[in-house]
C-alpha cells in the first residue's frame, strides 16, 4: 500500500474524533465513514441507515482497513500524555489531580475548553491521532 497523504490523514482524525469508524481502501484511498455501532441503540436501524456504505466496505473487504473511534482507555492515555507535557504550573497540577477523580473526561474537557490550554490541547490530540494512524497503517 502506498501511504495516503496528510490530507487524508486528517480527514480520518476528523472522522474518529467525530464518533465514526473508517475504513480506509488501501488501492484507491477512499474513506468510508460509518458511525460506530455502539452509538445506536437498534441494529436493525443502524443497518438500515447505513446500508449503502455498508455494502461498499463488504465489497472492499479485502482492500479496506478498518480504523476504530478510540477506546477511552486510548483517549485518557492521550490525555495523561498531555498533561506530563505542560510546564509546572497550577494547570498542570490541576489536569493531574482531574485524571485522577471521578469523571475525568468531562472534568478535563470542561477545565481544557476554558483555559490557555485549549488551542495546545486539541494540537496534541490531533497529531496523537495522526500517529496511532500512521502506525496503524504502517
Amino acid at each position: 500500500m502506498n501511504k495516503p497523504n496528510s490530507e487524508i490523514i486528517s480527514e480520518i482524525v476528523q472522522e474518529l474524533d467525530s464518533g465514526c469508524d473508517c475504513y480506509l481502501n488501501s488501492k484507491t484511498h477512499e474513506i468510508i465513514a460509518i458511525p460506530n455501532f455502539g452509538n445506536f441503540p437498534d441494529e436493525v436501524e443502524f443497518q438500515e441507515l447505513f446500508k449503502e456504505d455498508l455494502m461498499k466496505v463488504a465489497e472492499q473487504a479485502s482492500t479496506c482497513i478498518k480504523i476504530e473511534v478510540l477506546k477511552s482507555y486510548e483517549s485518557f492515555k492521550i490525555m495523561e500524555r498531555f498533561t506530563h507535557k505542560l510546564p509546572n504550573s497550577q494547570f498542570k497540577i490541576k489536569f493531574e489531580t482531574i485524571l485522577l477523580n471521578k469523571k475525568p473526561f468531562q472534568n478535563f474537557k470542561l477545565t481544557v475548553e476554558t483555559s490557555e490550554y485549549r488551542k495546545l490541547w486539541f494540537d496534541f490530540k490531533r497529531q496523537e491521532m495522526e500517529e496511532m494512524i500512521y502506525q496503524k497503517l504502517a
